[in-house]
């Protein structure tokens, strides 16, 4: 009898330590409080060009977090009637709406009749898409979902909650928040979704894809009149209101989402994005931080020079970069970003060919040489037998004793290879770093004065800006400008701090000779009518690879032409043929809608540089019958008495006169 007595008491403490259990099992996984008061919600992050122009958006969840104002009535009373009607007279949960989804979960059952329904309220969704697993269906679930529900109630007002509702909701498509949806199916603002687009809306909720009228309008129709019928059922609208929205043509203007958008330059977000974005920020906050991301890309260059690129017969690459700033301005890297993401201006390490010689000659220059100092351009080799290297220039001819100038200007092959025998390689590599090239490795060998190294059209734009801007130059390009989190904080500036990388002297004597590359040498189809151009083409061994890299004031751009399997791009496809009309194509279409100078500034009287006008040929002042090159010079160094050869009277026993820098025909230095 004691026994029979004790056991209903044993039964209710097992049964209440039972529940203790479930319970704080429950409560071990509920949010805090200030984990529901601090939430935010997924929101997409945003890339600007140079100009506030929207590039991407990029995110997990597609969404537009907007304020209840900025949301149709129509909308907020069709949600409101669909999915919660007492919102606002309930705390959190709704015991009449538990009931009736009951019961008519029971009539769809037994009966076939009536609608299933969740019954729950429109915080209740809110918990459980914030903080719970929304595919798990059990009991625990249920008891958390309200529990945290109350806990919203506590913390947030009812137009808080119901932003929050509003703006994470899924409505199928990829569409995260009303008003996305409504840019999503309507293609316009949540703002101007009429009765009968909101009833529309508003009836995805509980199955979005099973309702969407994209896929199944006569499905999506039906929901659209439960919904309006709900609406007038509250006198919320009144019958005519009902049929006529329910009788109006809808017009979807559907704007399909990807989890990434960067179609308008994907060559350039895609860069920034795994190369700055990710590592810095991680993913979290670039797909769902809402980040604002102010970029150096400027849309309407980036464009054209994608229009470009695409339109050539081979795979290419456009790099443009701000001299001043060293702002890459344009990433291109390729025909057709959405067959190919293989970034050939960041990722293609190719031989620059005659467009790395311009660092052969700063090396040059920056040991005491000068424009107007002579080389022989004659038949040179190295090795024998096997290892035998004879360079030849392209069209197989020499030229006999030249200027450097010359040689520069008619991109001959000897001469450069001449120079690094006279310098060694350490100069040639030396300058080429300190102009901005940083390409891990660069060969230590003769061939490097032809562009034997492997480099990309980025950094071969980024050192040629170098020569454009007085030597100076950023430690690295430069992409992002500005980031800043959801709230407006500024989470990082980027603002040009510049280095004198090269002498101003030698950066000067380099541009005006690059000039003349374009004046009077192989560049000439790089010419732009009342513009001041500099550049340089480059062309590497059975024309597999072909450049031009140079600048206008204002701006410097690098075009690459090539294919990716390395064969050749065909017989007399050059530098000069291939890449620079593209590049003049796209340089004047930069200068006109820049607005950029016609010419070069002066240099500043306390650079110490002075302007010659040198003999081509004999790399004296020059004579009224001279092939003139205009040419800034280290102050003192200018030759002082003009040309021989066309009338001055110039002599070779002149203290500044031109210098012969002997090399032998085998490569050995007198």
């Amino acid at each position: 009898m004691k026994f029979m007595f004790k056991l209903p008491l044993l039964i209710v403490i097992s049964t209440m330590i039972a529940c203790f259990i479930f319970m704080a099992n429950v409560m071990e996984g509920l949010p805090s409080l200030e984990d529901v008061s601090s939430y935010n919600v997924n929101i997409p992050s945003i890339i600007y060009d140079r100009n506030n122009e929207i590039i991407a958006k990029l995110f997990t969840e597609n969404r537009n977090v907007v304020e209840l104002r900025e949301i149709s009535p129509w909308m907020i009373k069709a949600v409101l009637a669909a999915e919660d009607s007492g919102f606002y007279s309930h705390s959190g949960i709704s015991i009449q709406g538990i009931a009736r989804a009951m019961w008519s979960d029971i009539r769809q059952k037994l009966y076939g009749t009536g609608s299933i329904q969740g019954g729950s309220t429109i915080t209740q969704q809110l918990a459980r898409n914030l903080f719970l697993n929304p595919q798990e269906r059990t009991l625990t679930r249920k008891i958390k979902e309200i529990l945290i529900s109350f806990r919203l109630e506590n913390v947030y007002s009812k137009e808080e909650i119901l932003k929050m509702y509003m703006n994470t909701i899924y409505f199928g498509r990829g569409a995260w928040g009303a008003d996305t949806a409504s840019y999503t199916y309507f293609g316009k603002p949540a703002s101007d979704l009429s009765a009968a687009e909101s009833a529309m809306l508003a009836g995805l909720i509980p199955a979005p894809n099973i309702y969407n009228p994209i896929d199944n309008i006569s499905i999506s129709k039906n929901r659209q009149s439960y919904v309006l019928d709900r609406m007038k059922s509250l006198g919320w609208i009144n019958e005519p209101t009902a049929q006529n929205a329910k009788s109006e043509e809808l017009i979807f203007e559907h704007i399909p989402n990807k989890i990434q958008e960067y179609s308008r330059a994907p060559y350039f977000v895609s860069w920034i994005l795994f190369s700055e974005l990710l590592p810095k920020y991680g993913a979290g906050k670039v797909y769902g931080g809402g980040l604002e991301i102010y970029t150096t890309v400027d849309l309407r260059l980036q464009d054209k020079a994608q229009e470009i690129v695409s339109g050539m017969e081979n795979q290419g690459a456009i790099a443009a970069v701000q001299p001043g700033t060293c702002e890459v301005i344009v990433l291109v890297g390729g025909k057709d970003f959405n067959e190919s993401q293989f970034n050939r201006a960041t990722q293609s390490y190719r031989q620059p060919g005659s467009s790395f010689k311009p660092f052969v000659y700063g090396a040059a220059i920056e040991a005491g040489l000068r424009p107007s100092d002579h080389f022989l351009d004659g038949r040179i080799k190295f090795g024998s037998g096997k290892n035998e290297w004879a360079p030849a220039n392209y069209d197989g001819r020499y030229h006999g004793e030249v200027t450097m100038l010359y040689a520069l200007t008619k991109s001959l092959n000897t001469v450069p290879v001449r120079c690094i025998v006279h310098l060694g390689t350490a100069p040639v590599l030396n300058f080429a770093r300190n102009a901005g090239i940083t390409t891990q490795y660069l060969p230590d060998e003769m061939s490097l004065a032809l562009g034997s190294a492997s480099l990309t059209p980025l950094e071969m734009a980024f050192a040629y800006s170098t020569f454009a801007n007085s030597g100076k130059r950023t430690p690295k390009p430069v992409f992002i400008r500005e980031v800043r989190s959801r709230k407006g904080d500024i989470l990082e500036v980027n603002e040009p701090k510049t280095i004198q990388a090269i002498p101003v002297e030698t950066s000067w004597t380099i541009l005006t000779m690059l000039f003349d590359s374009i004046i009077a040498g192989s560049g000439e189809m790089a010419k732009i009518p009342d513009v001041q151009v500099f550049g340089k083409t480059g062309t590497t061994n059975d024309f597999i690879d072909a450049w031009f890299i140079g600048g206008v004031p204002g701006l410097v751009a690098s075009v690459y032409v090539g294919k990716d399997d390395n064969t050749t791009l065909g017989s007399g496809m050059t530098g000069g043929t291939v890449a620079a009309p593209p590049w003049k194509e796209f340089m004047t279409f930069a200068v006109s809608t820049l607005g950029l100078e016609s010419k070069f500034d002066v240099p500043d009287a306390e650079m110490n540089v002075s302007l010659a006008g040198i003999c081509r040929t004999s790399g004296f002042l020059a004579a009224s019958g001279c092939p003139t090159a205009p040419l800034y010079l280290k102050r003192g160094t200018a030759p002082v008495t003009k040309c021989p050869i066309h009338g001055g009277t110039g002599s070779y026993s002149d203290s500044r006169a031109p210098r012969l820098i002997k090399i032998f025909q085998d490569g050995a230095a007198l």
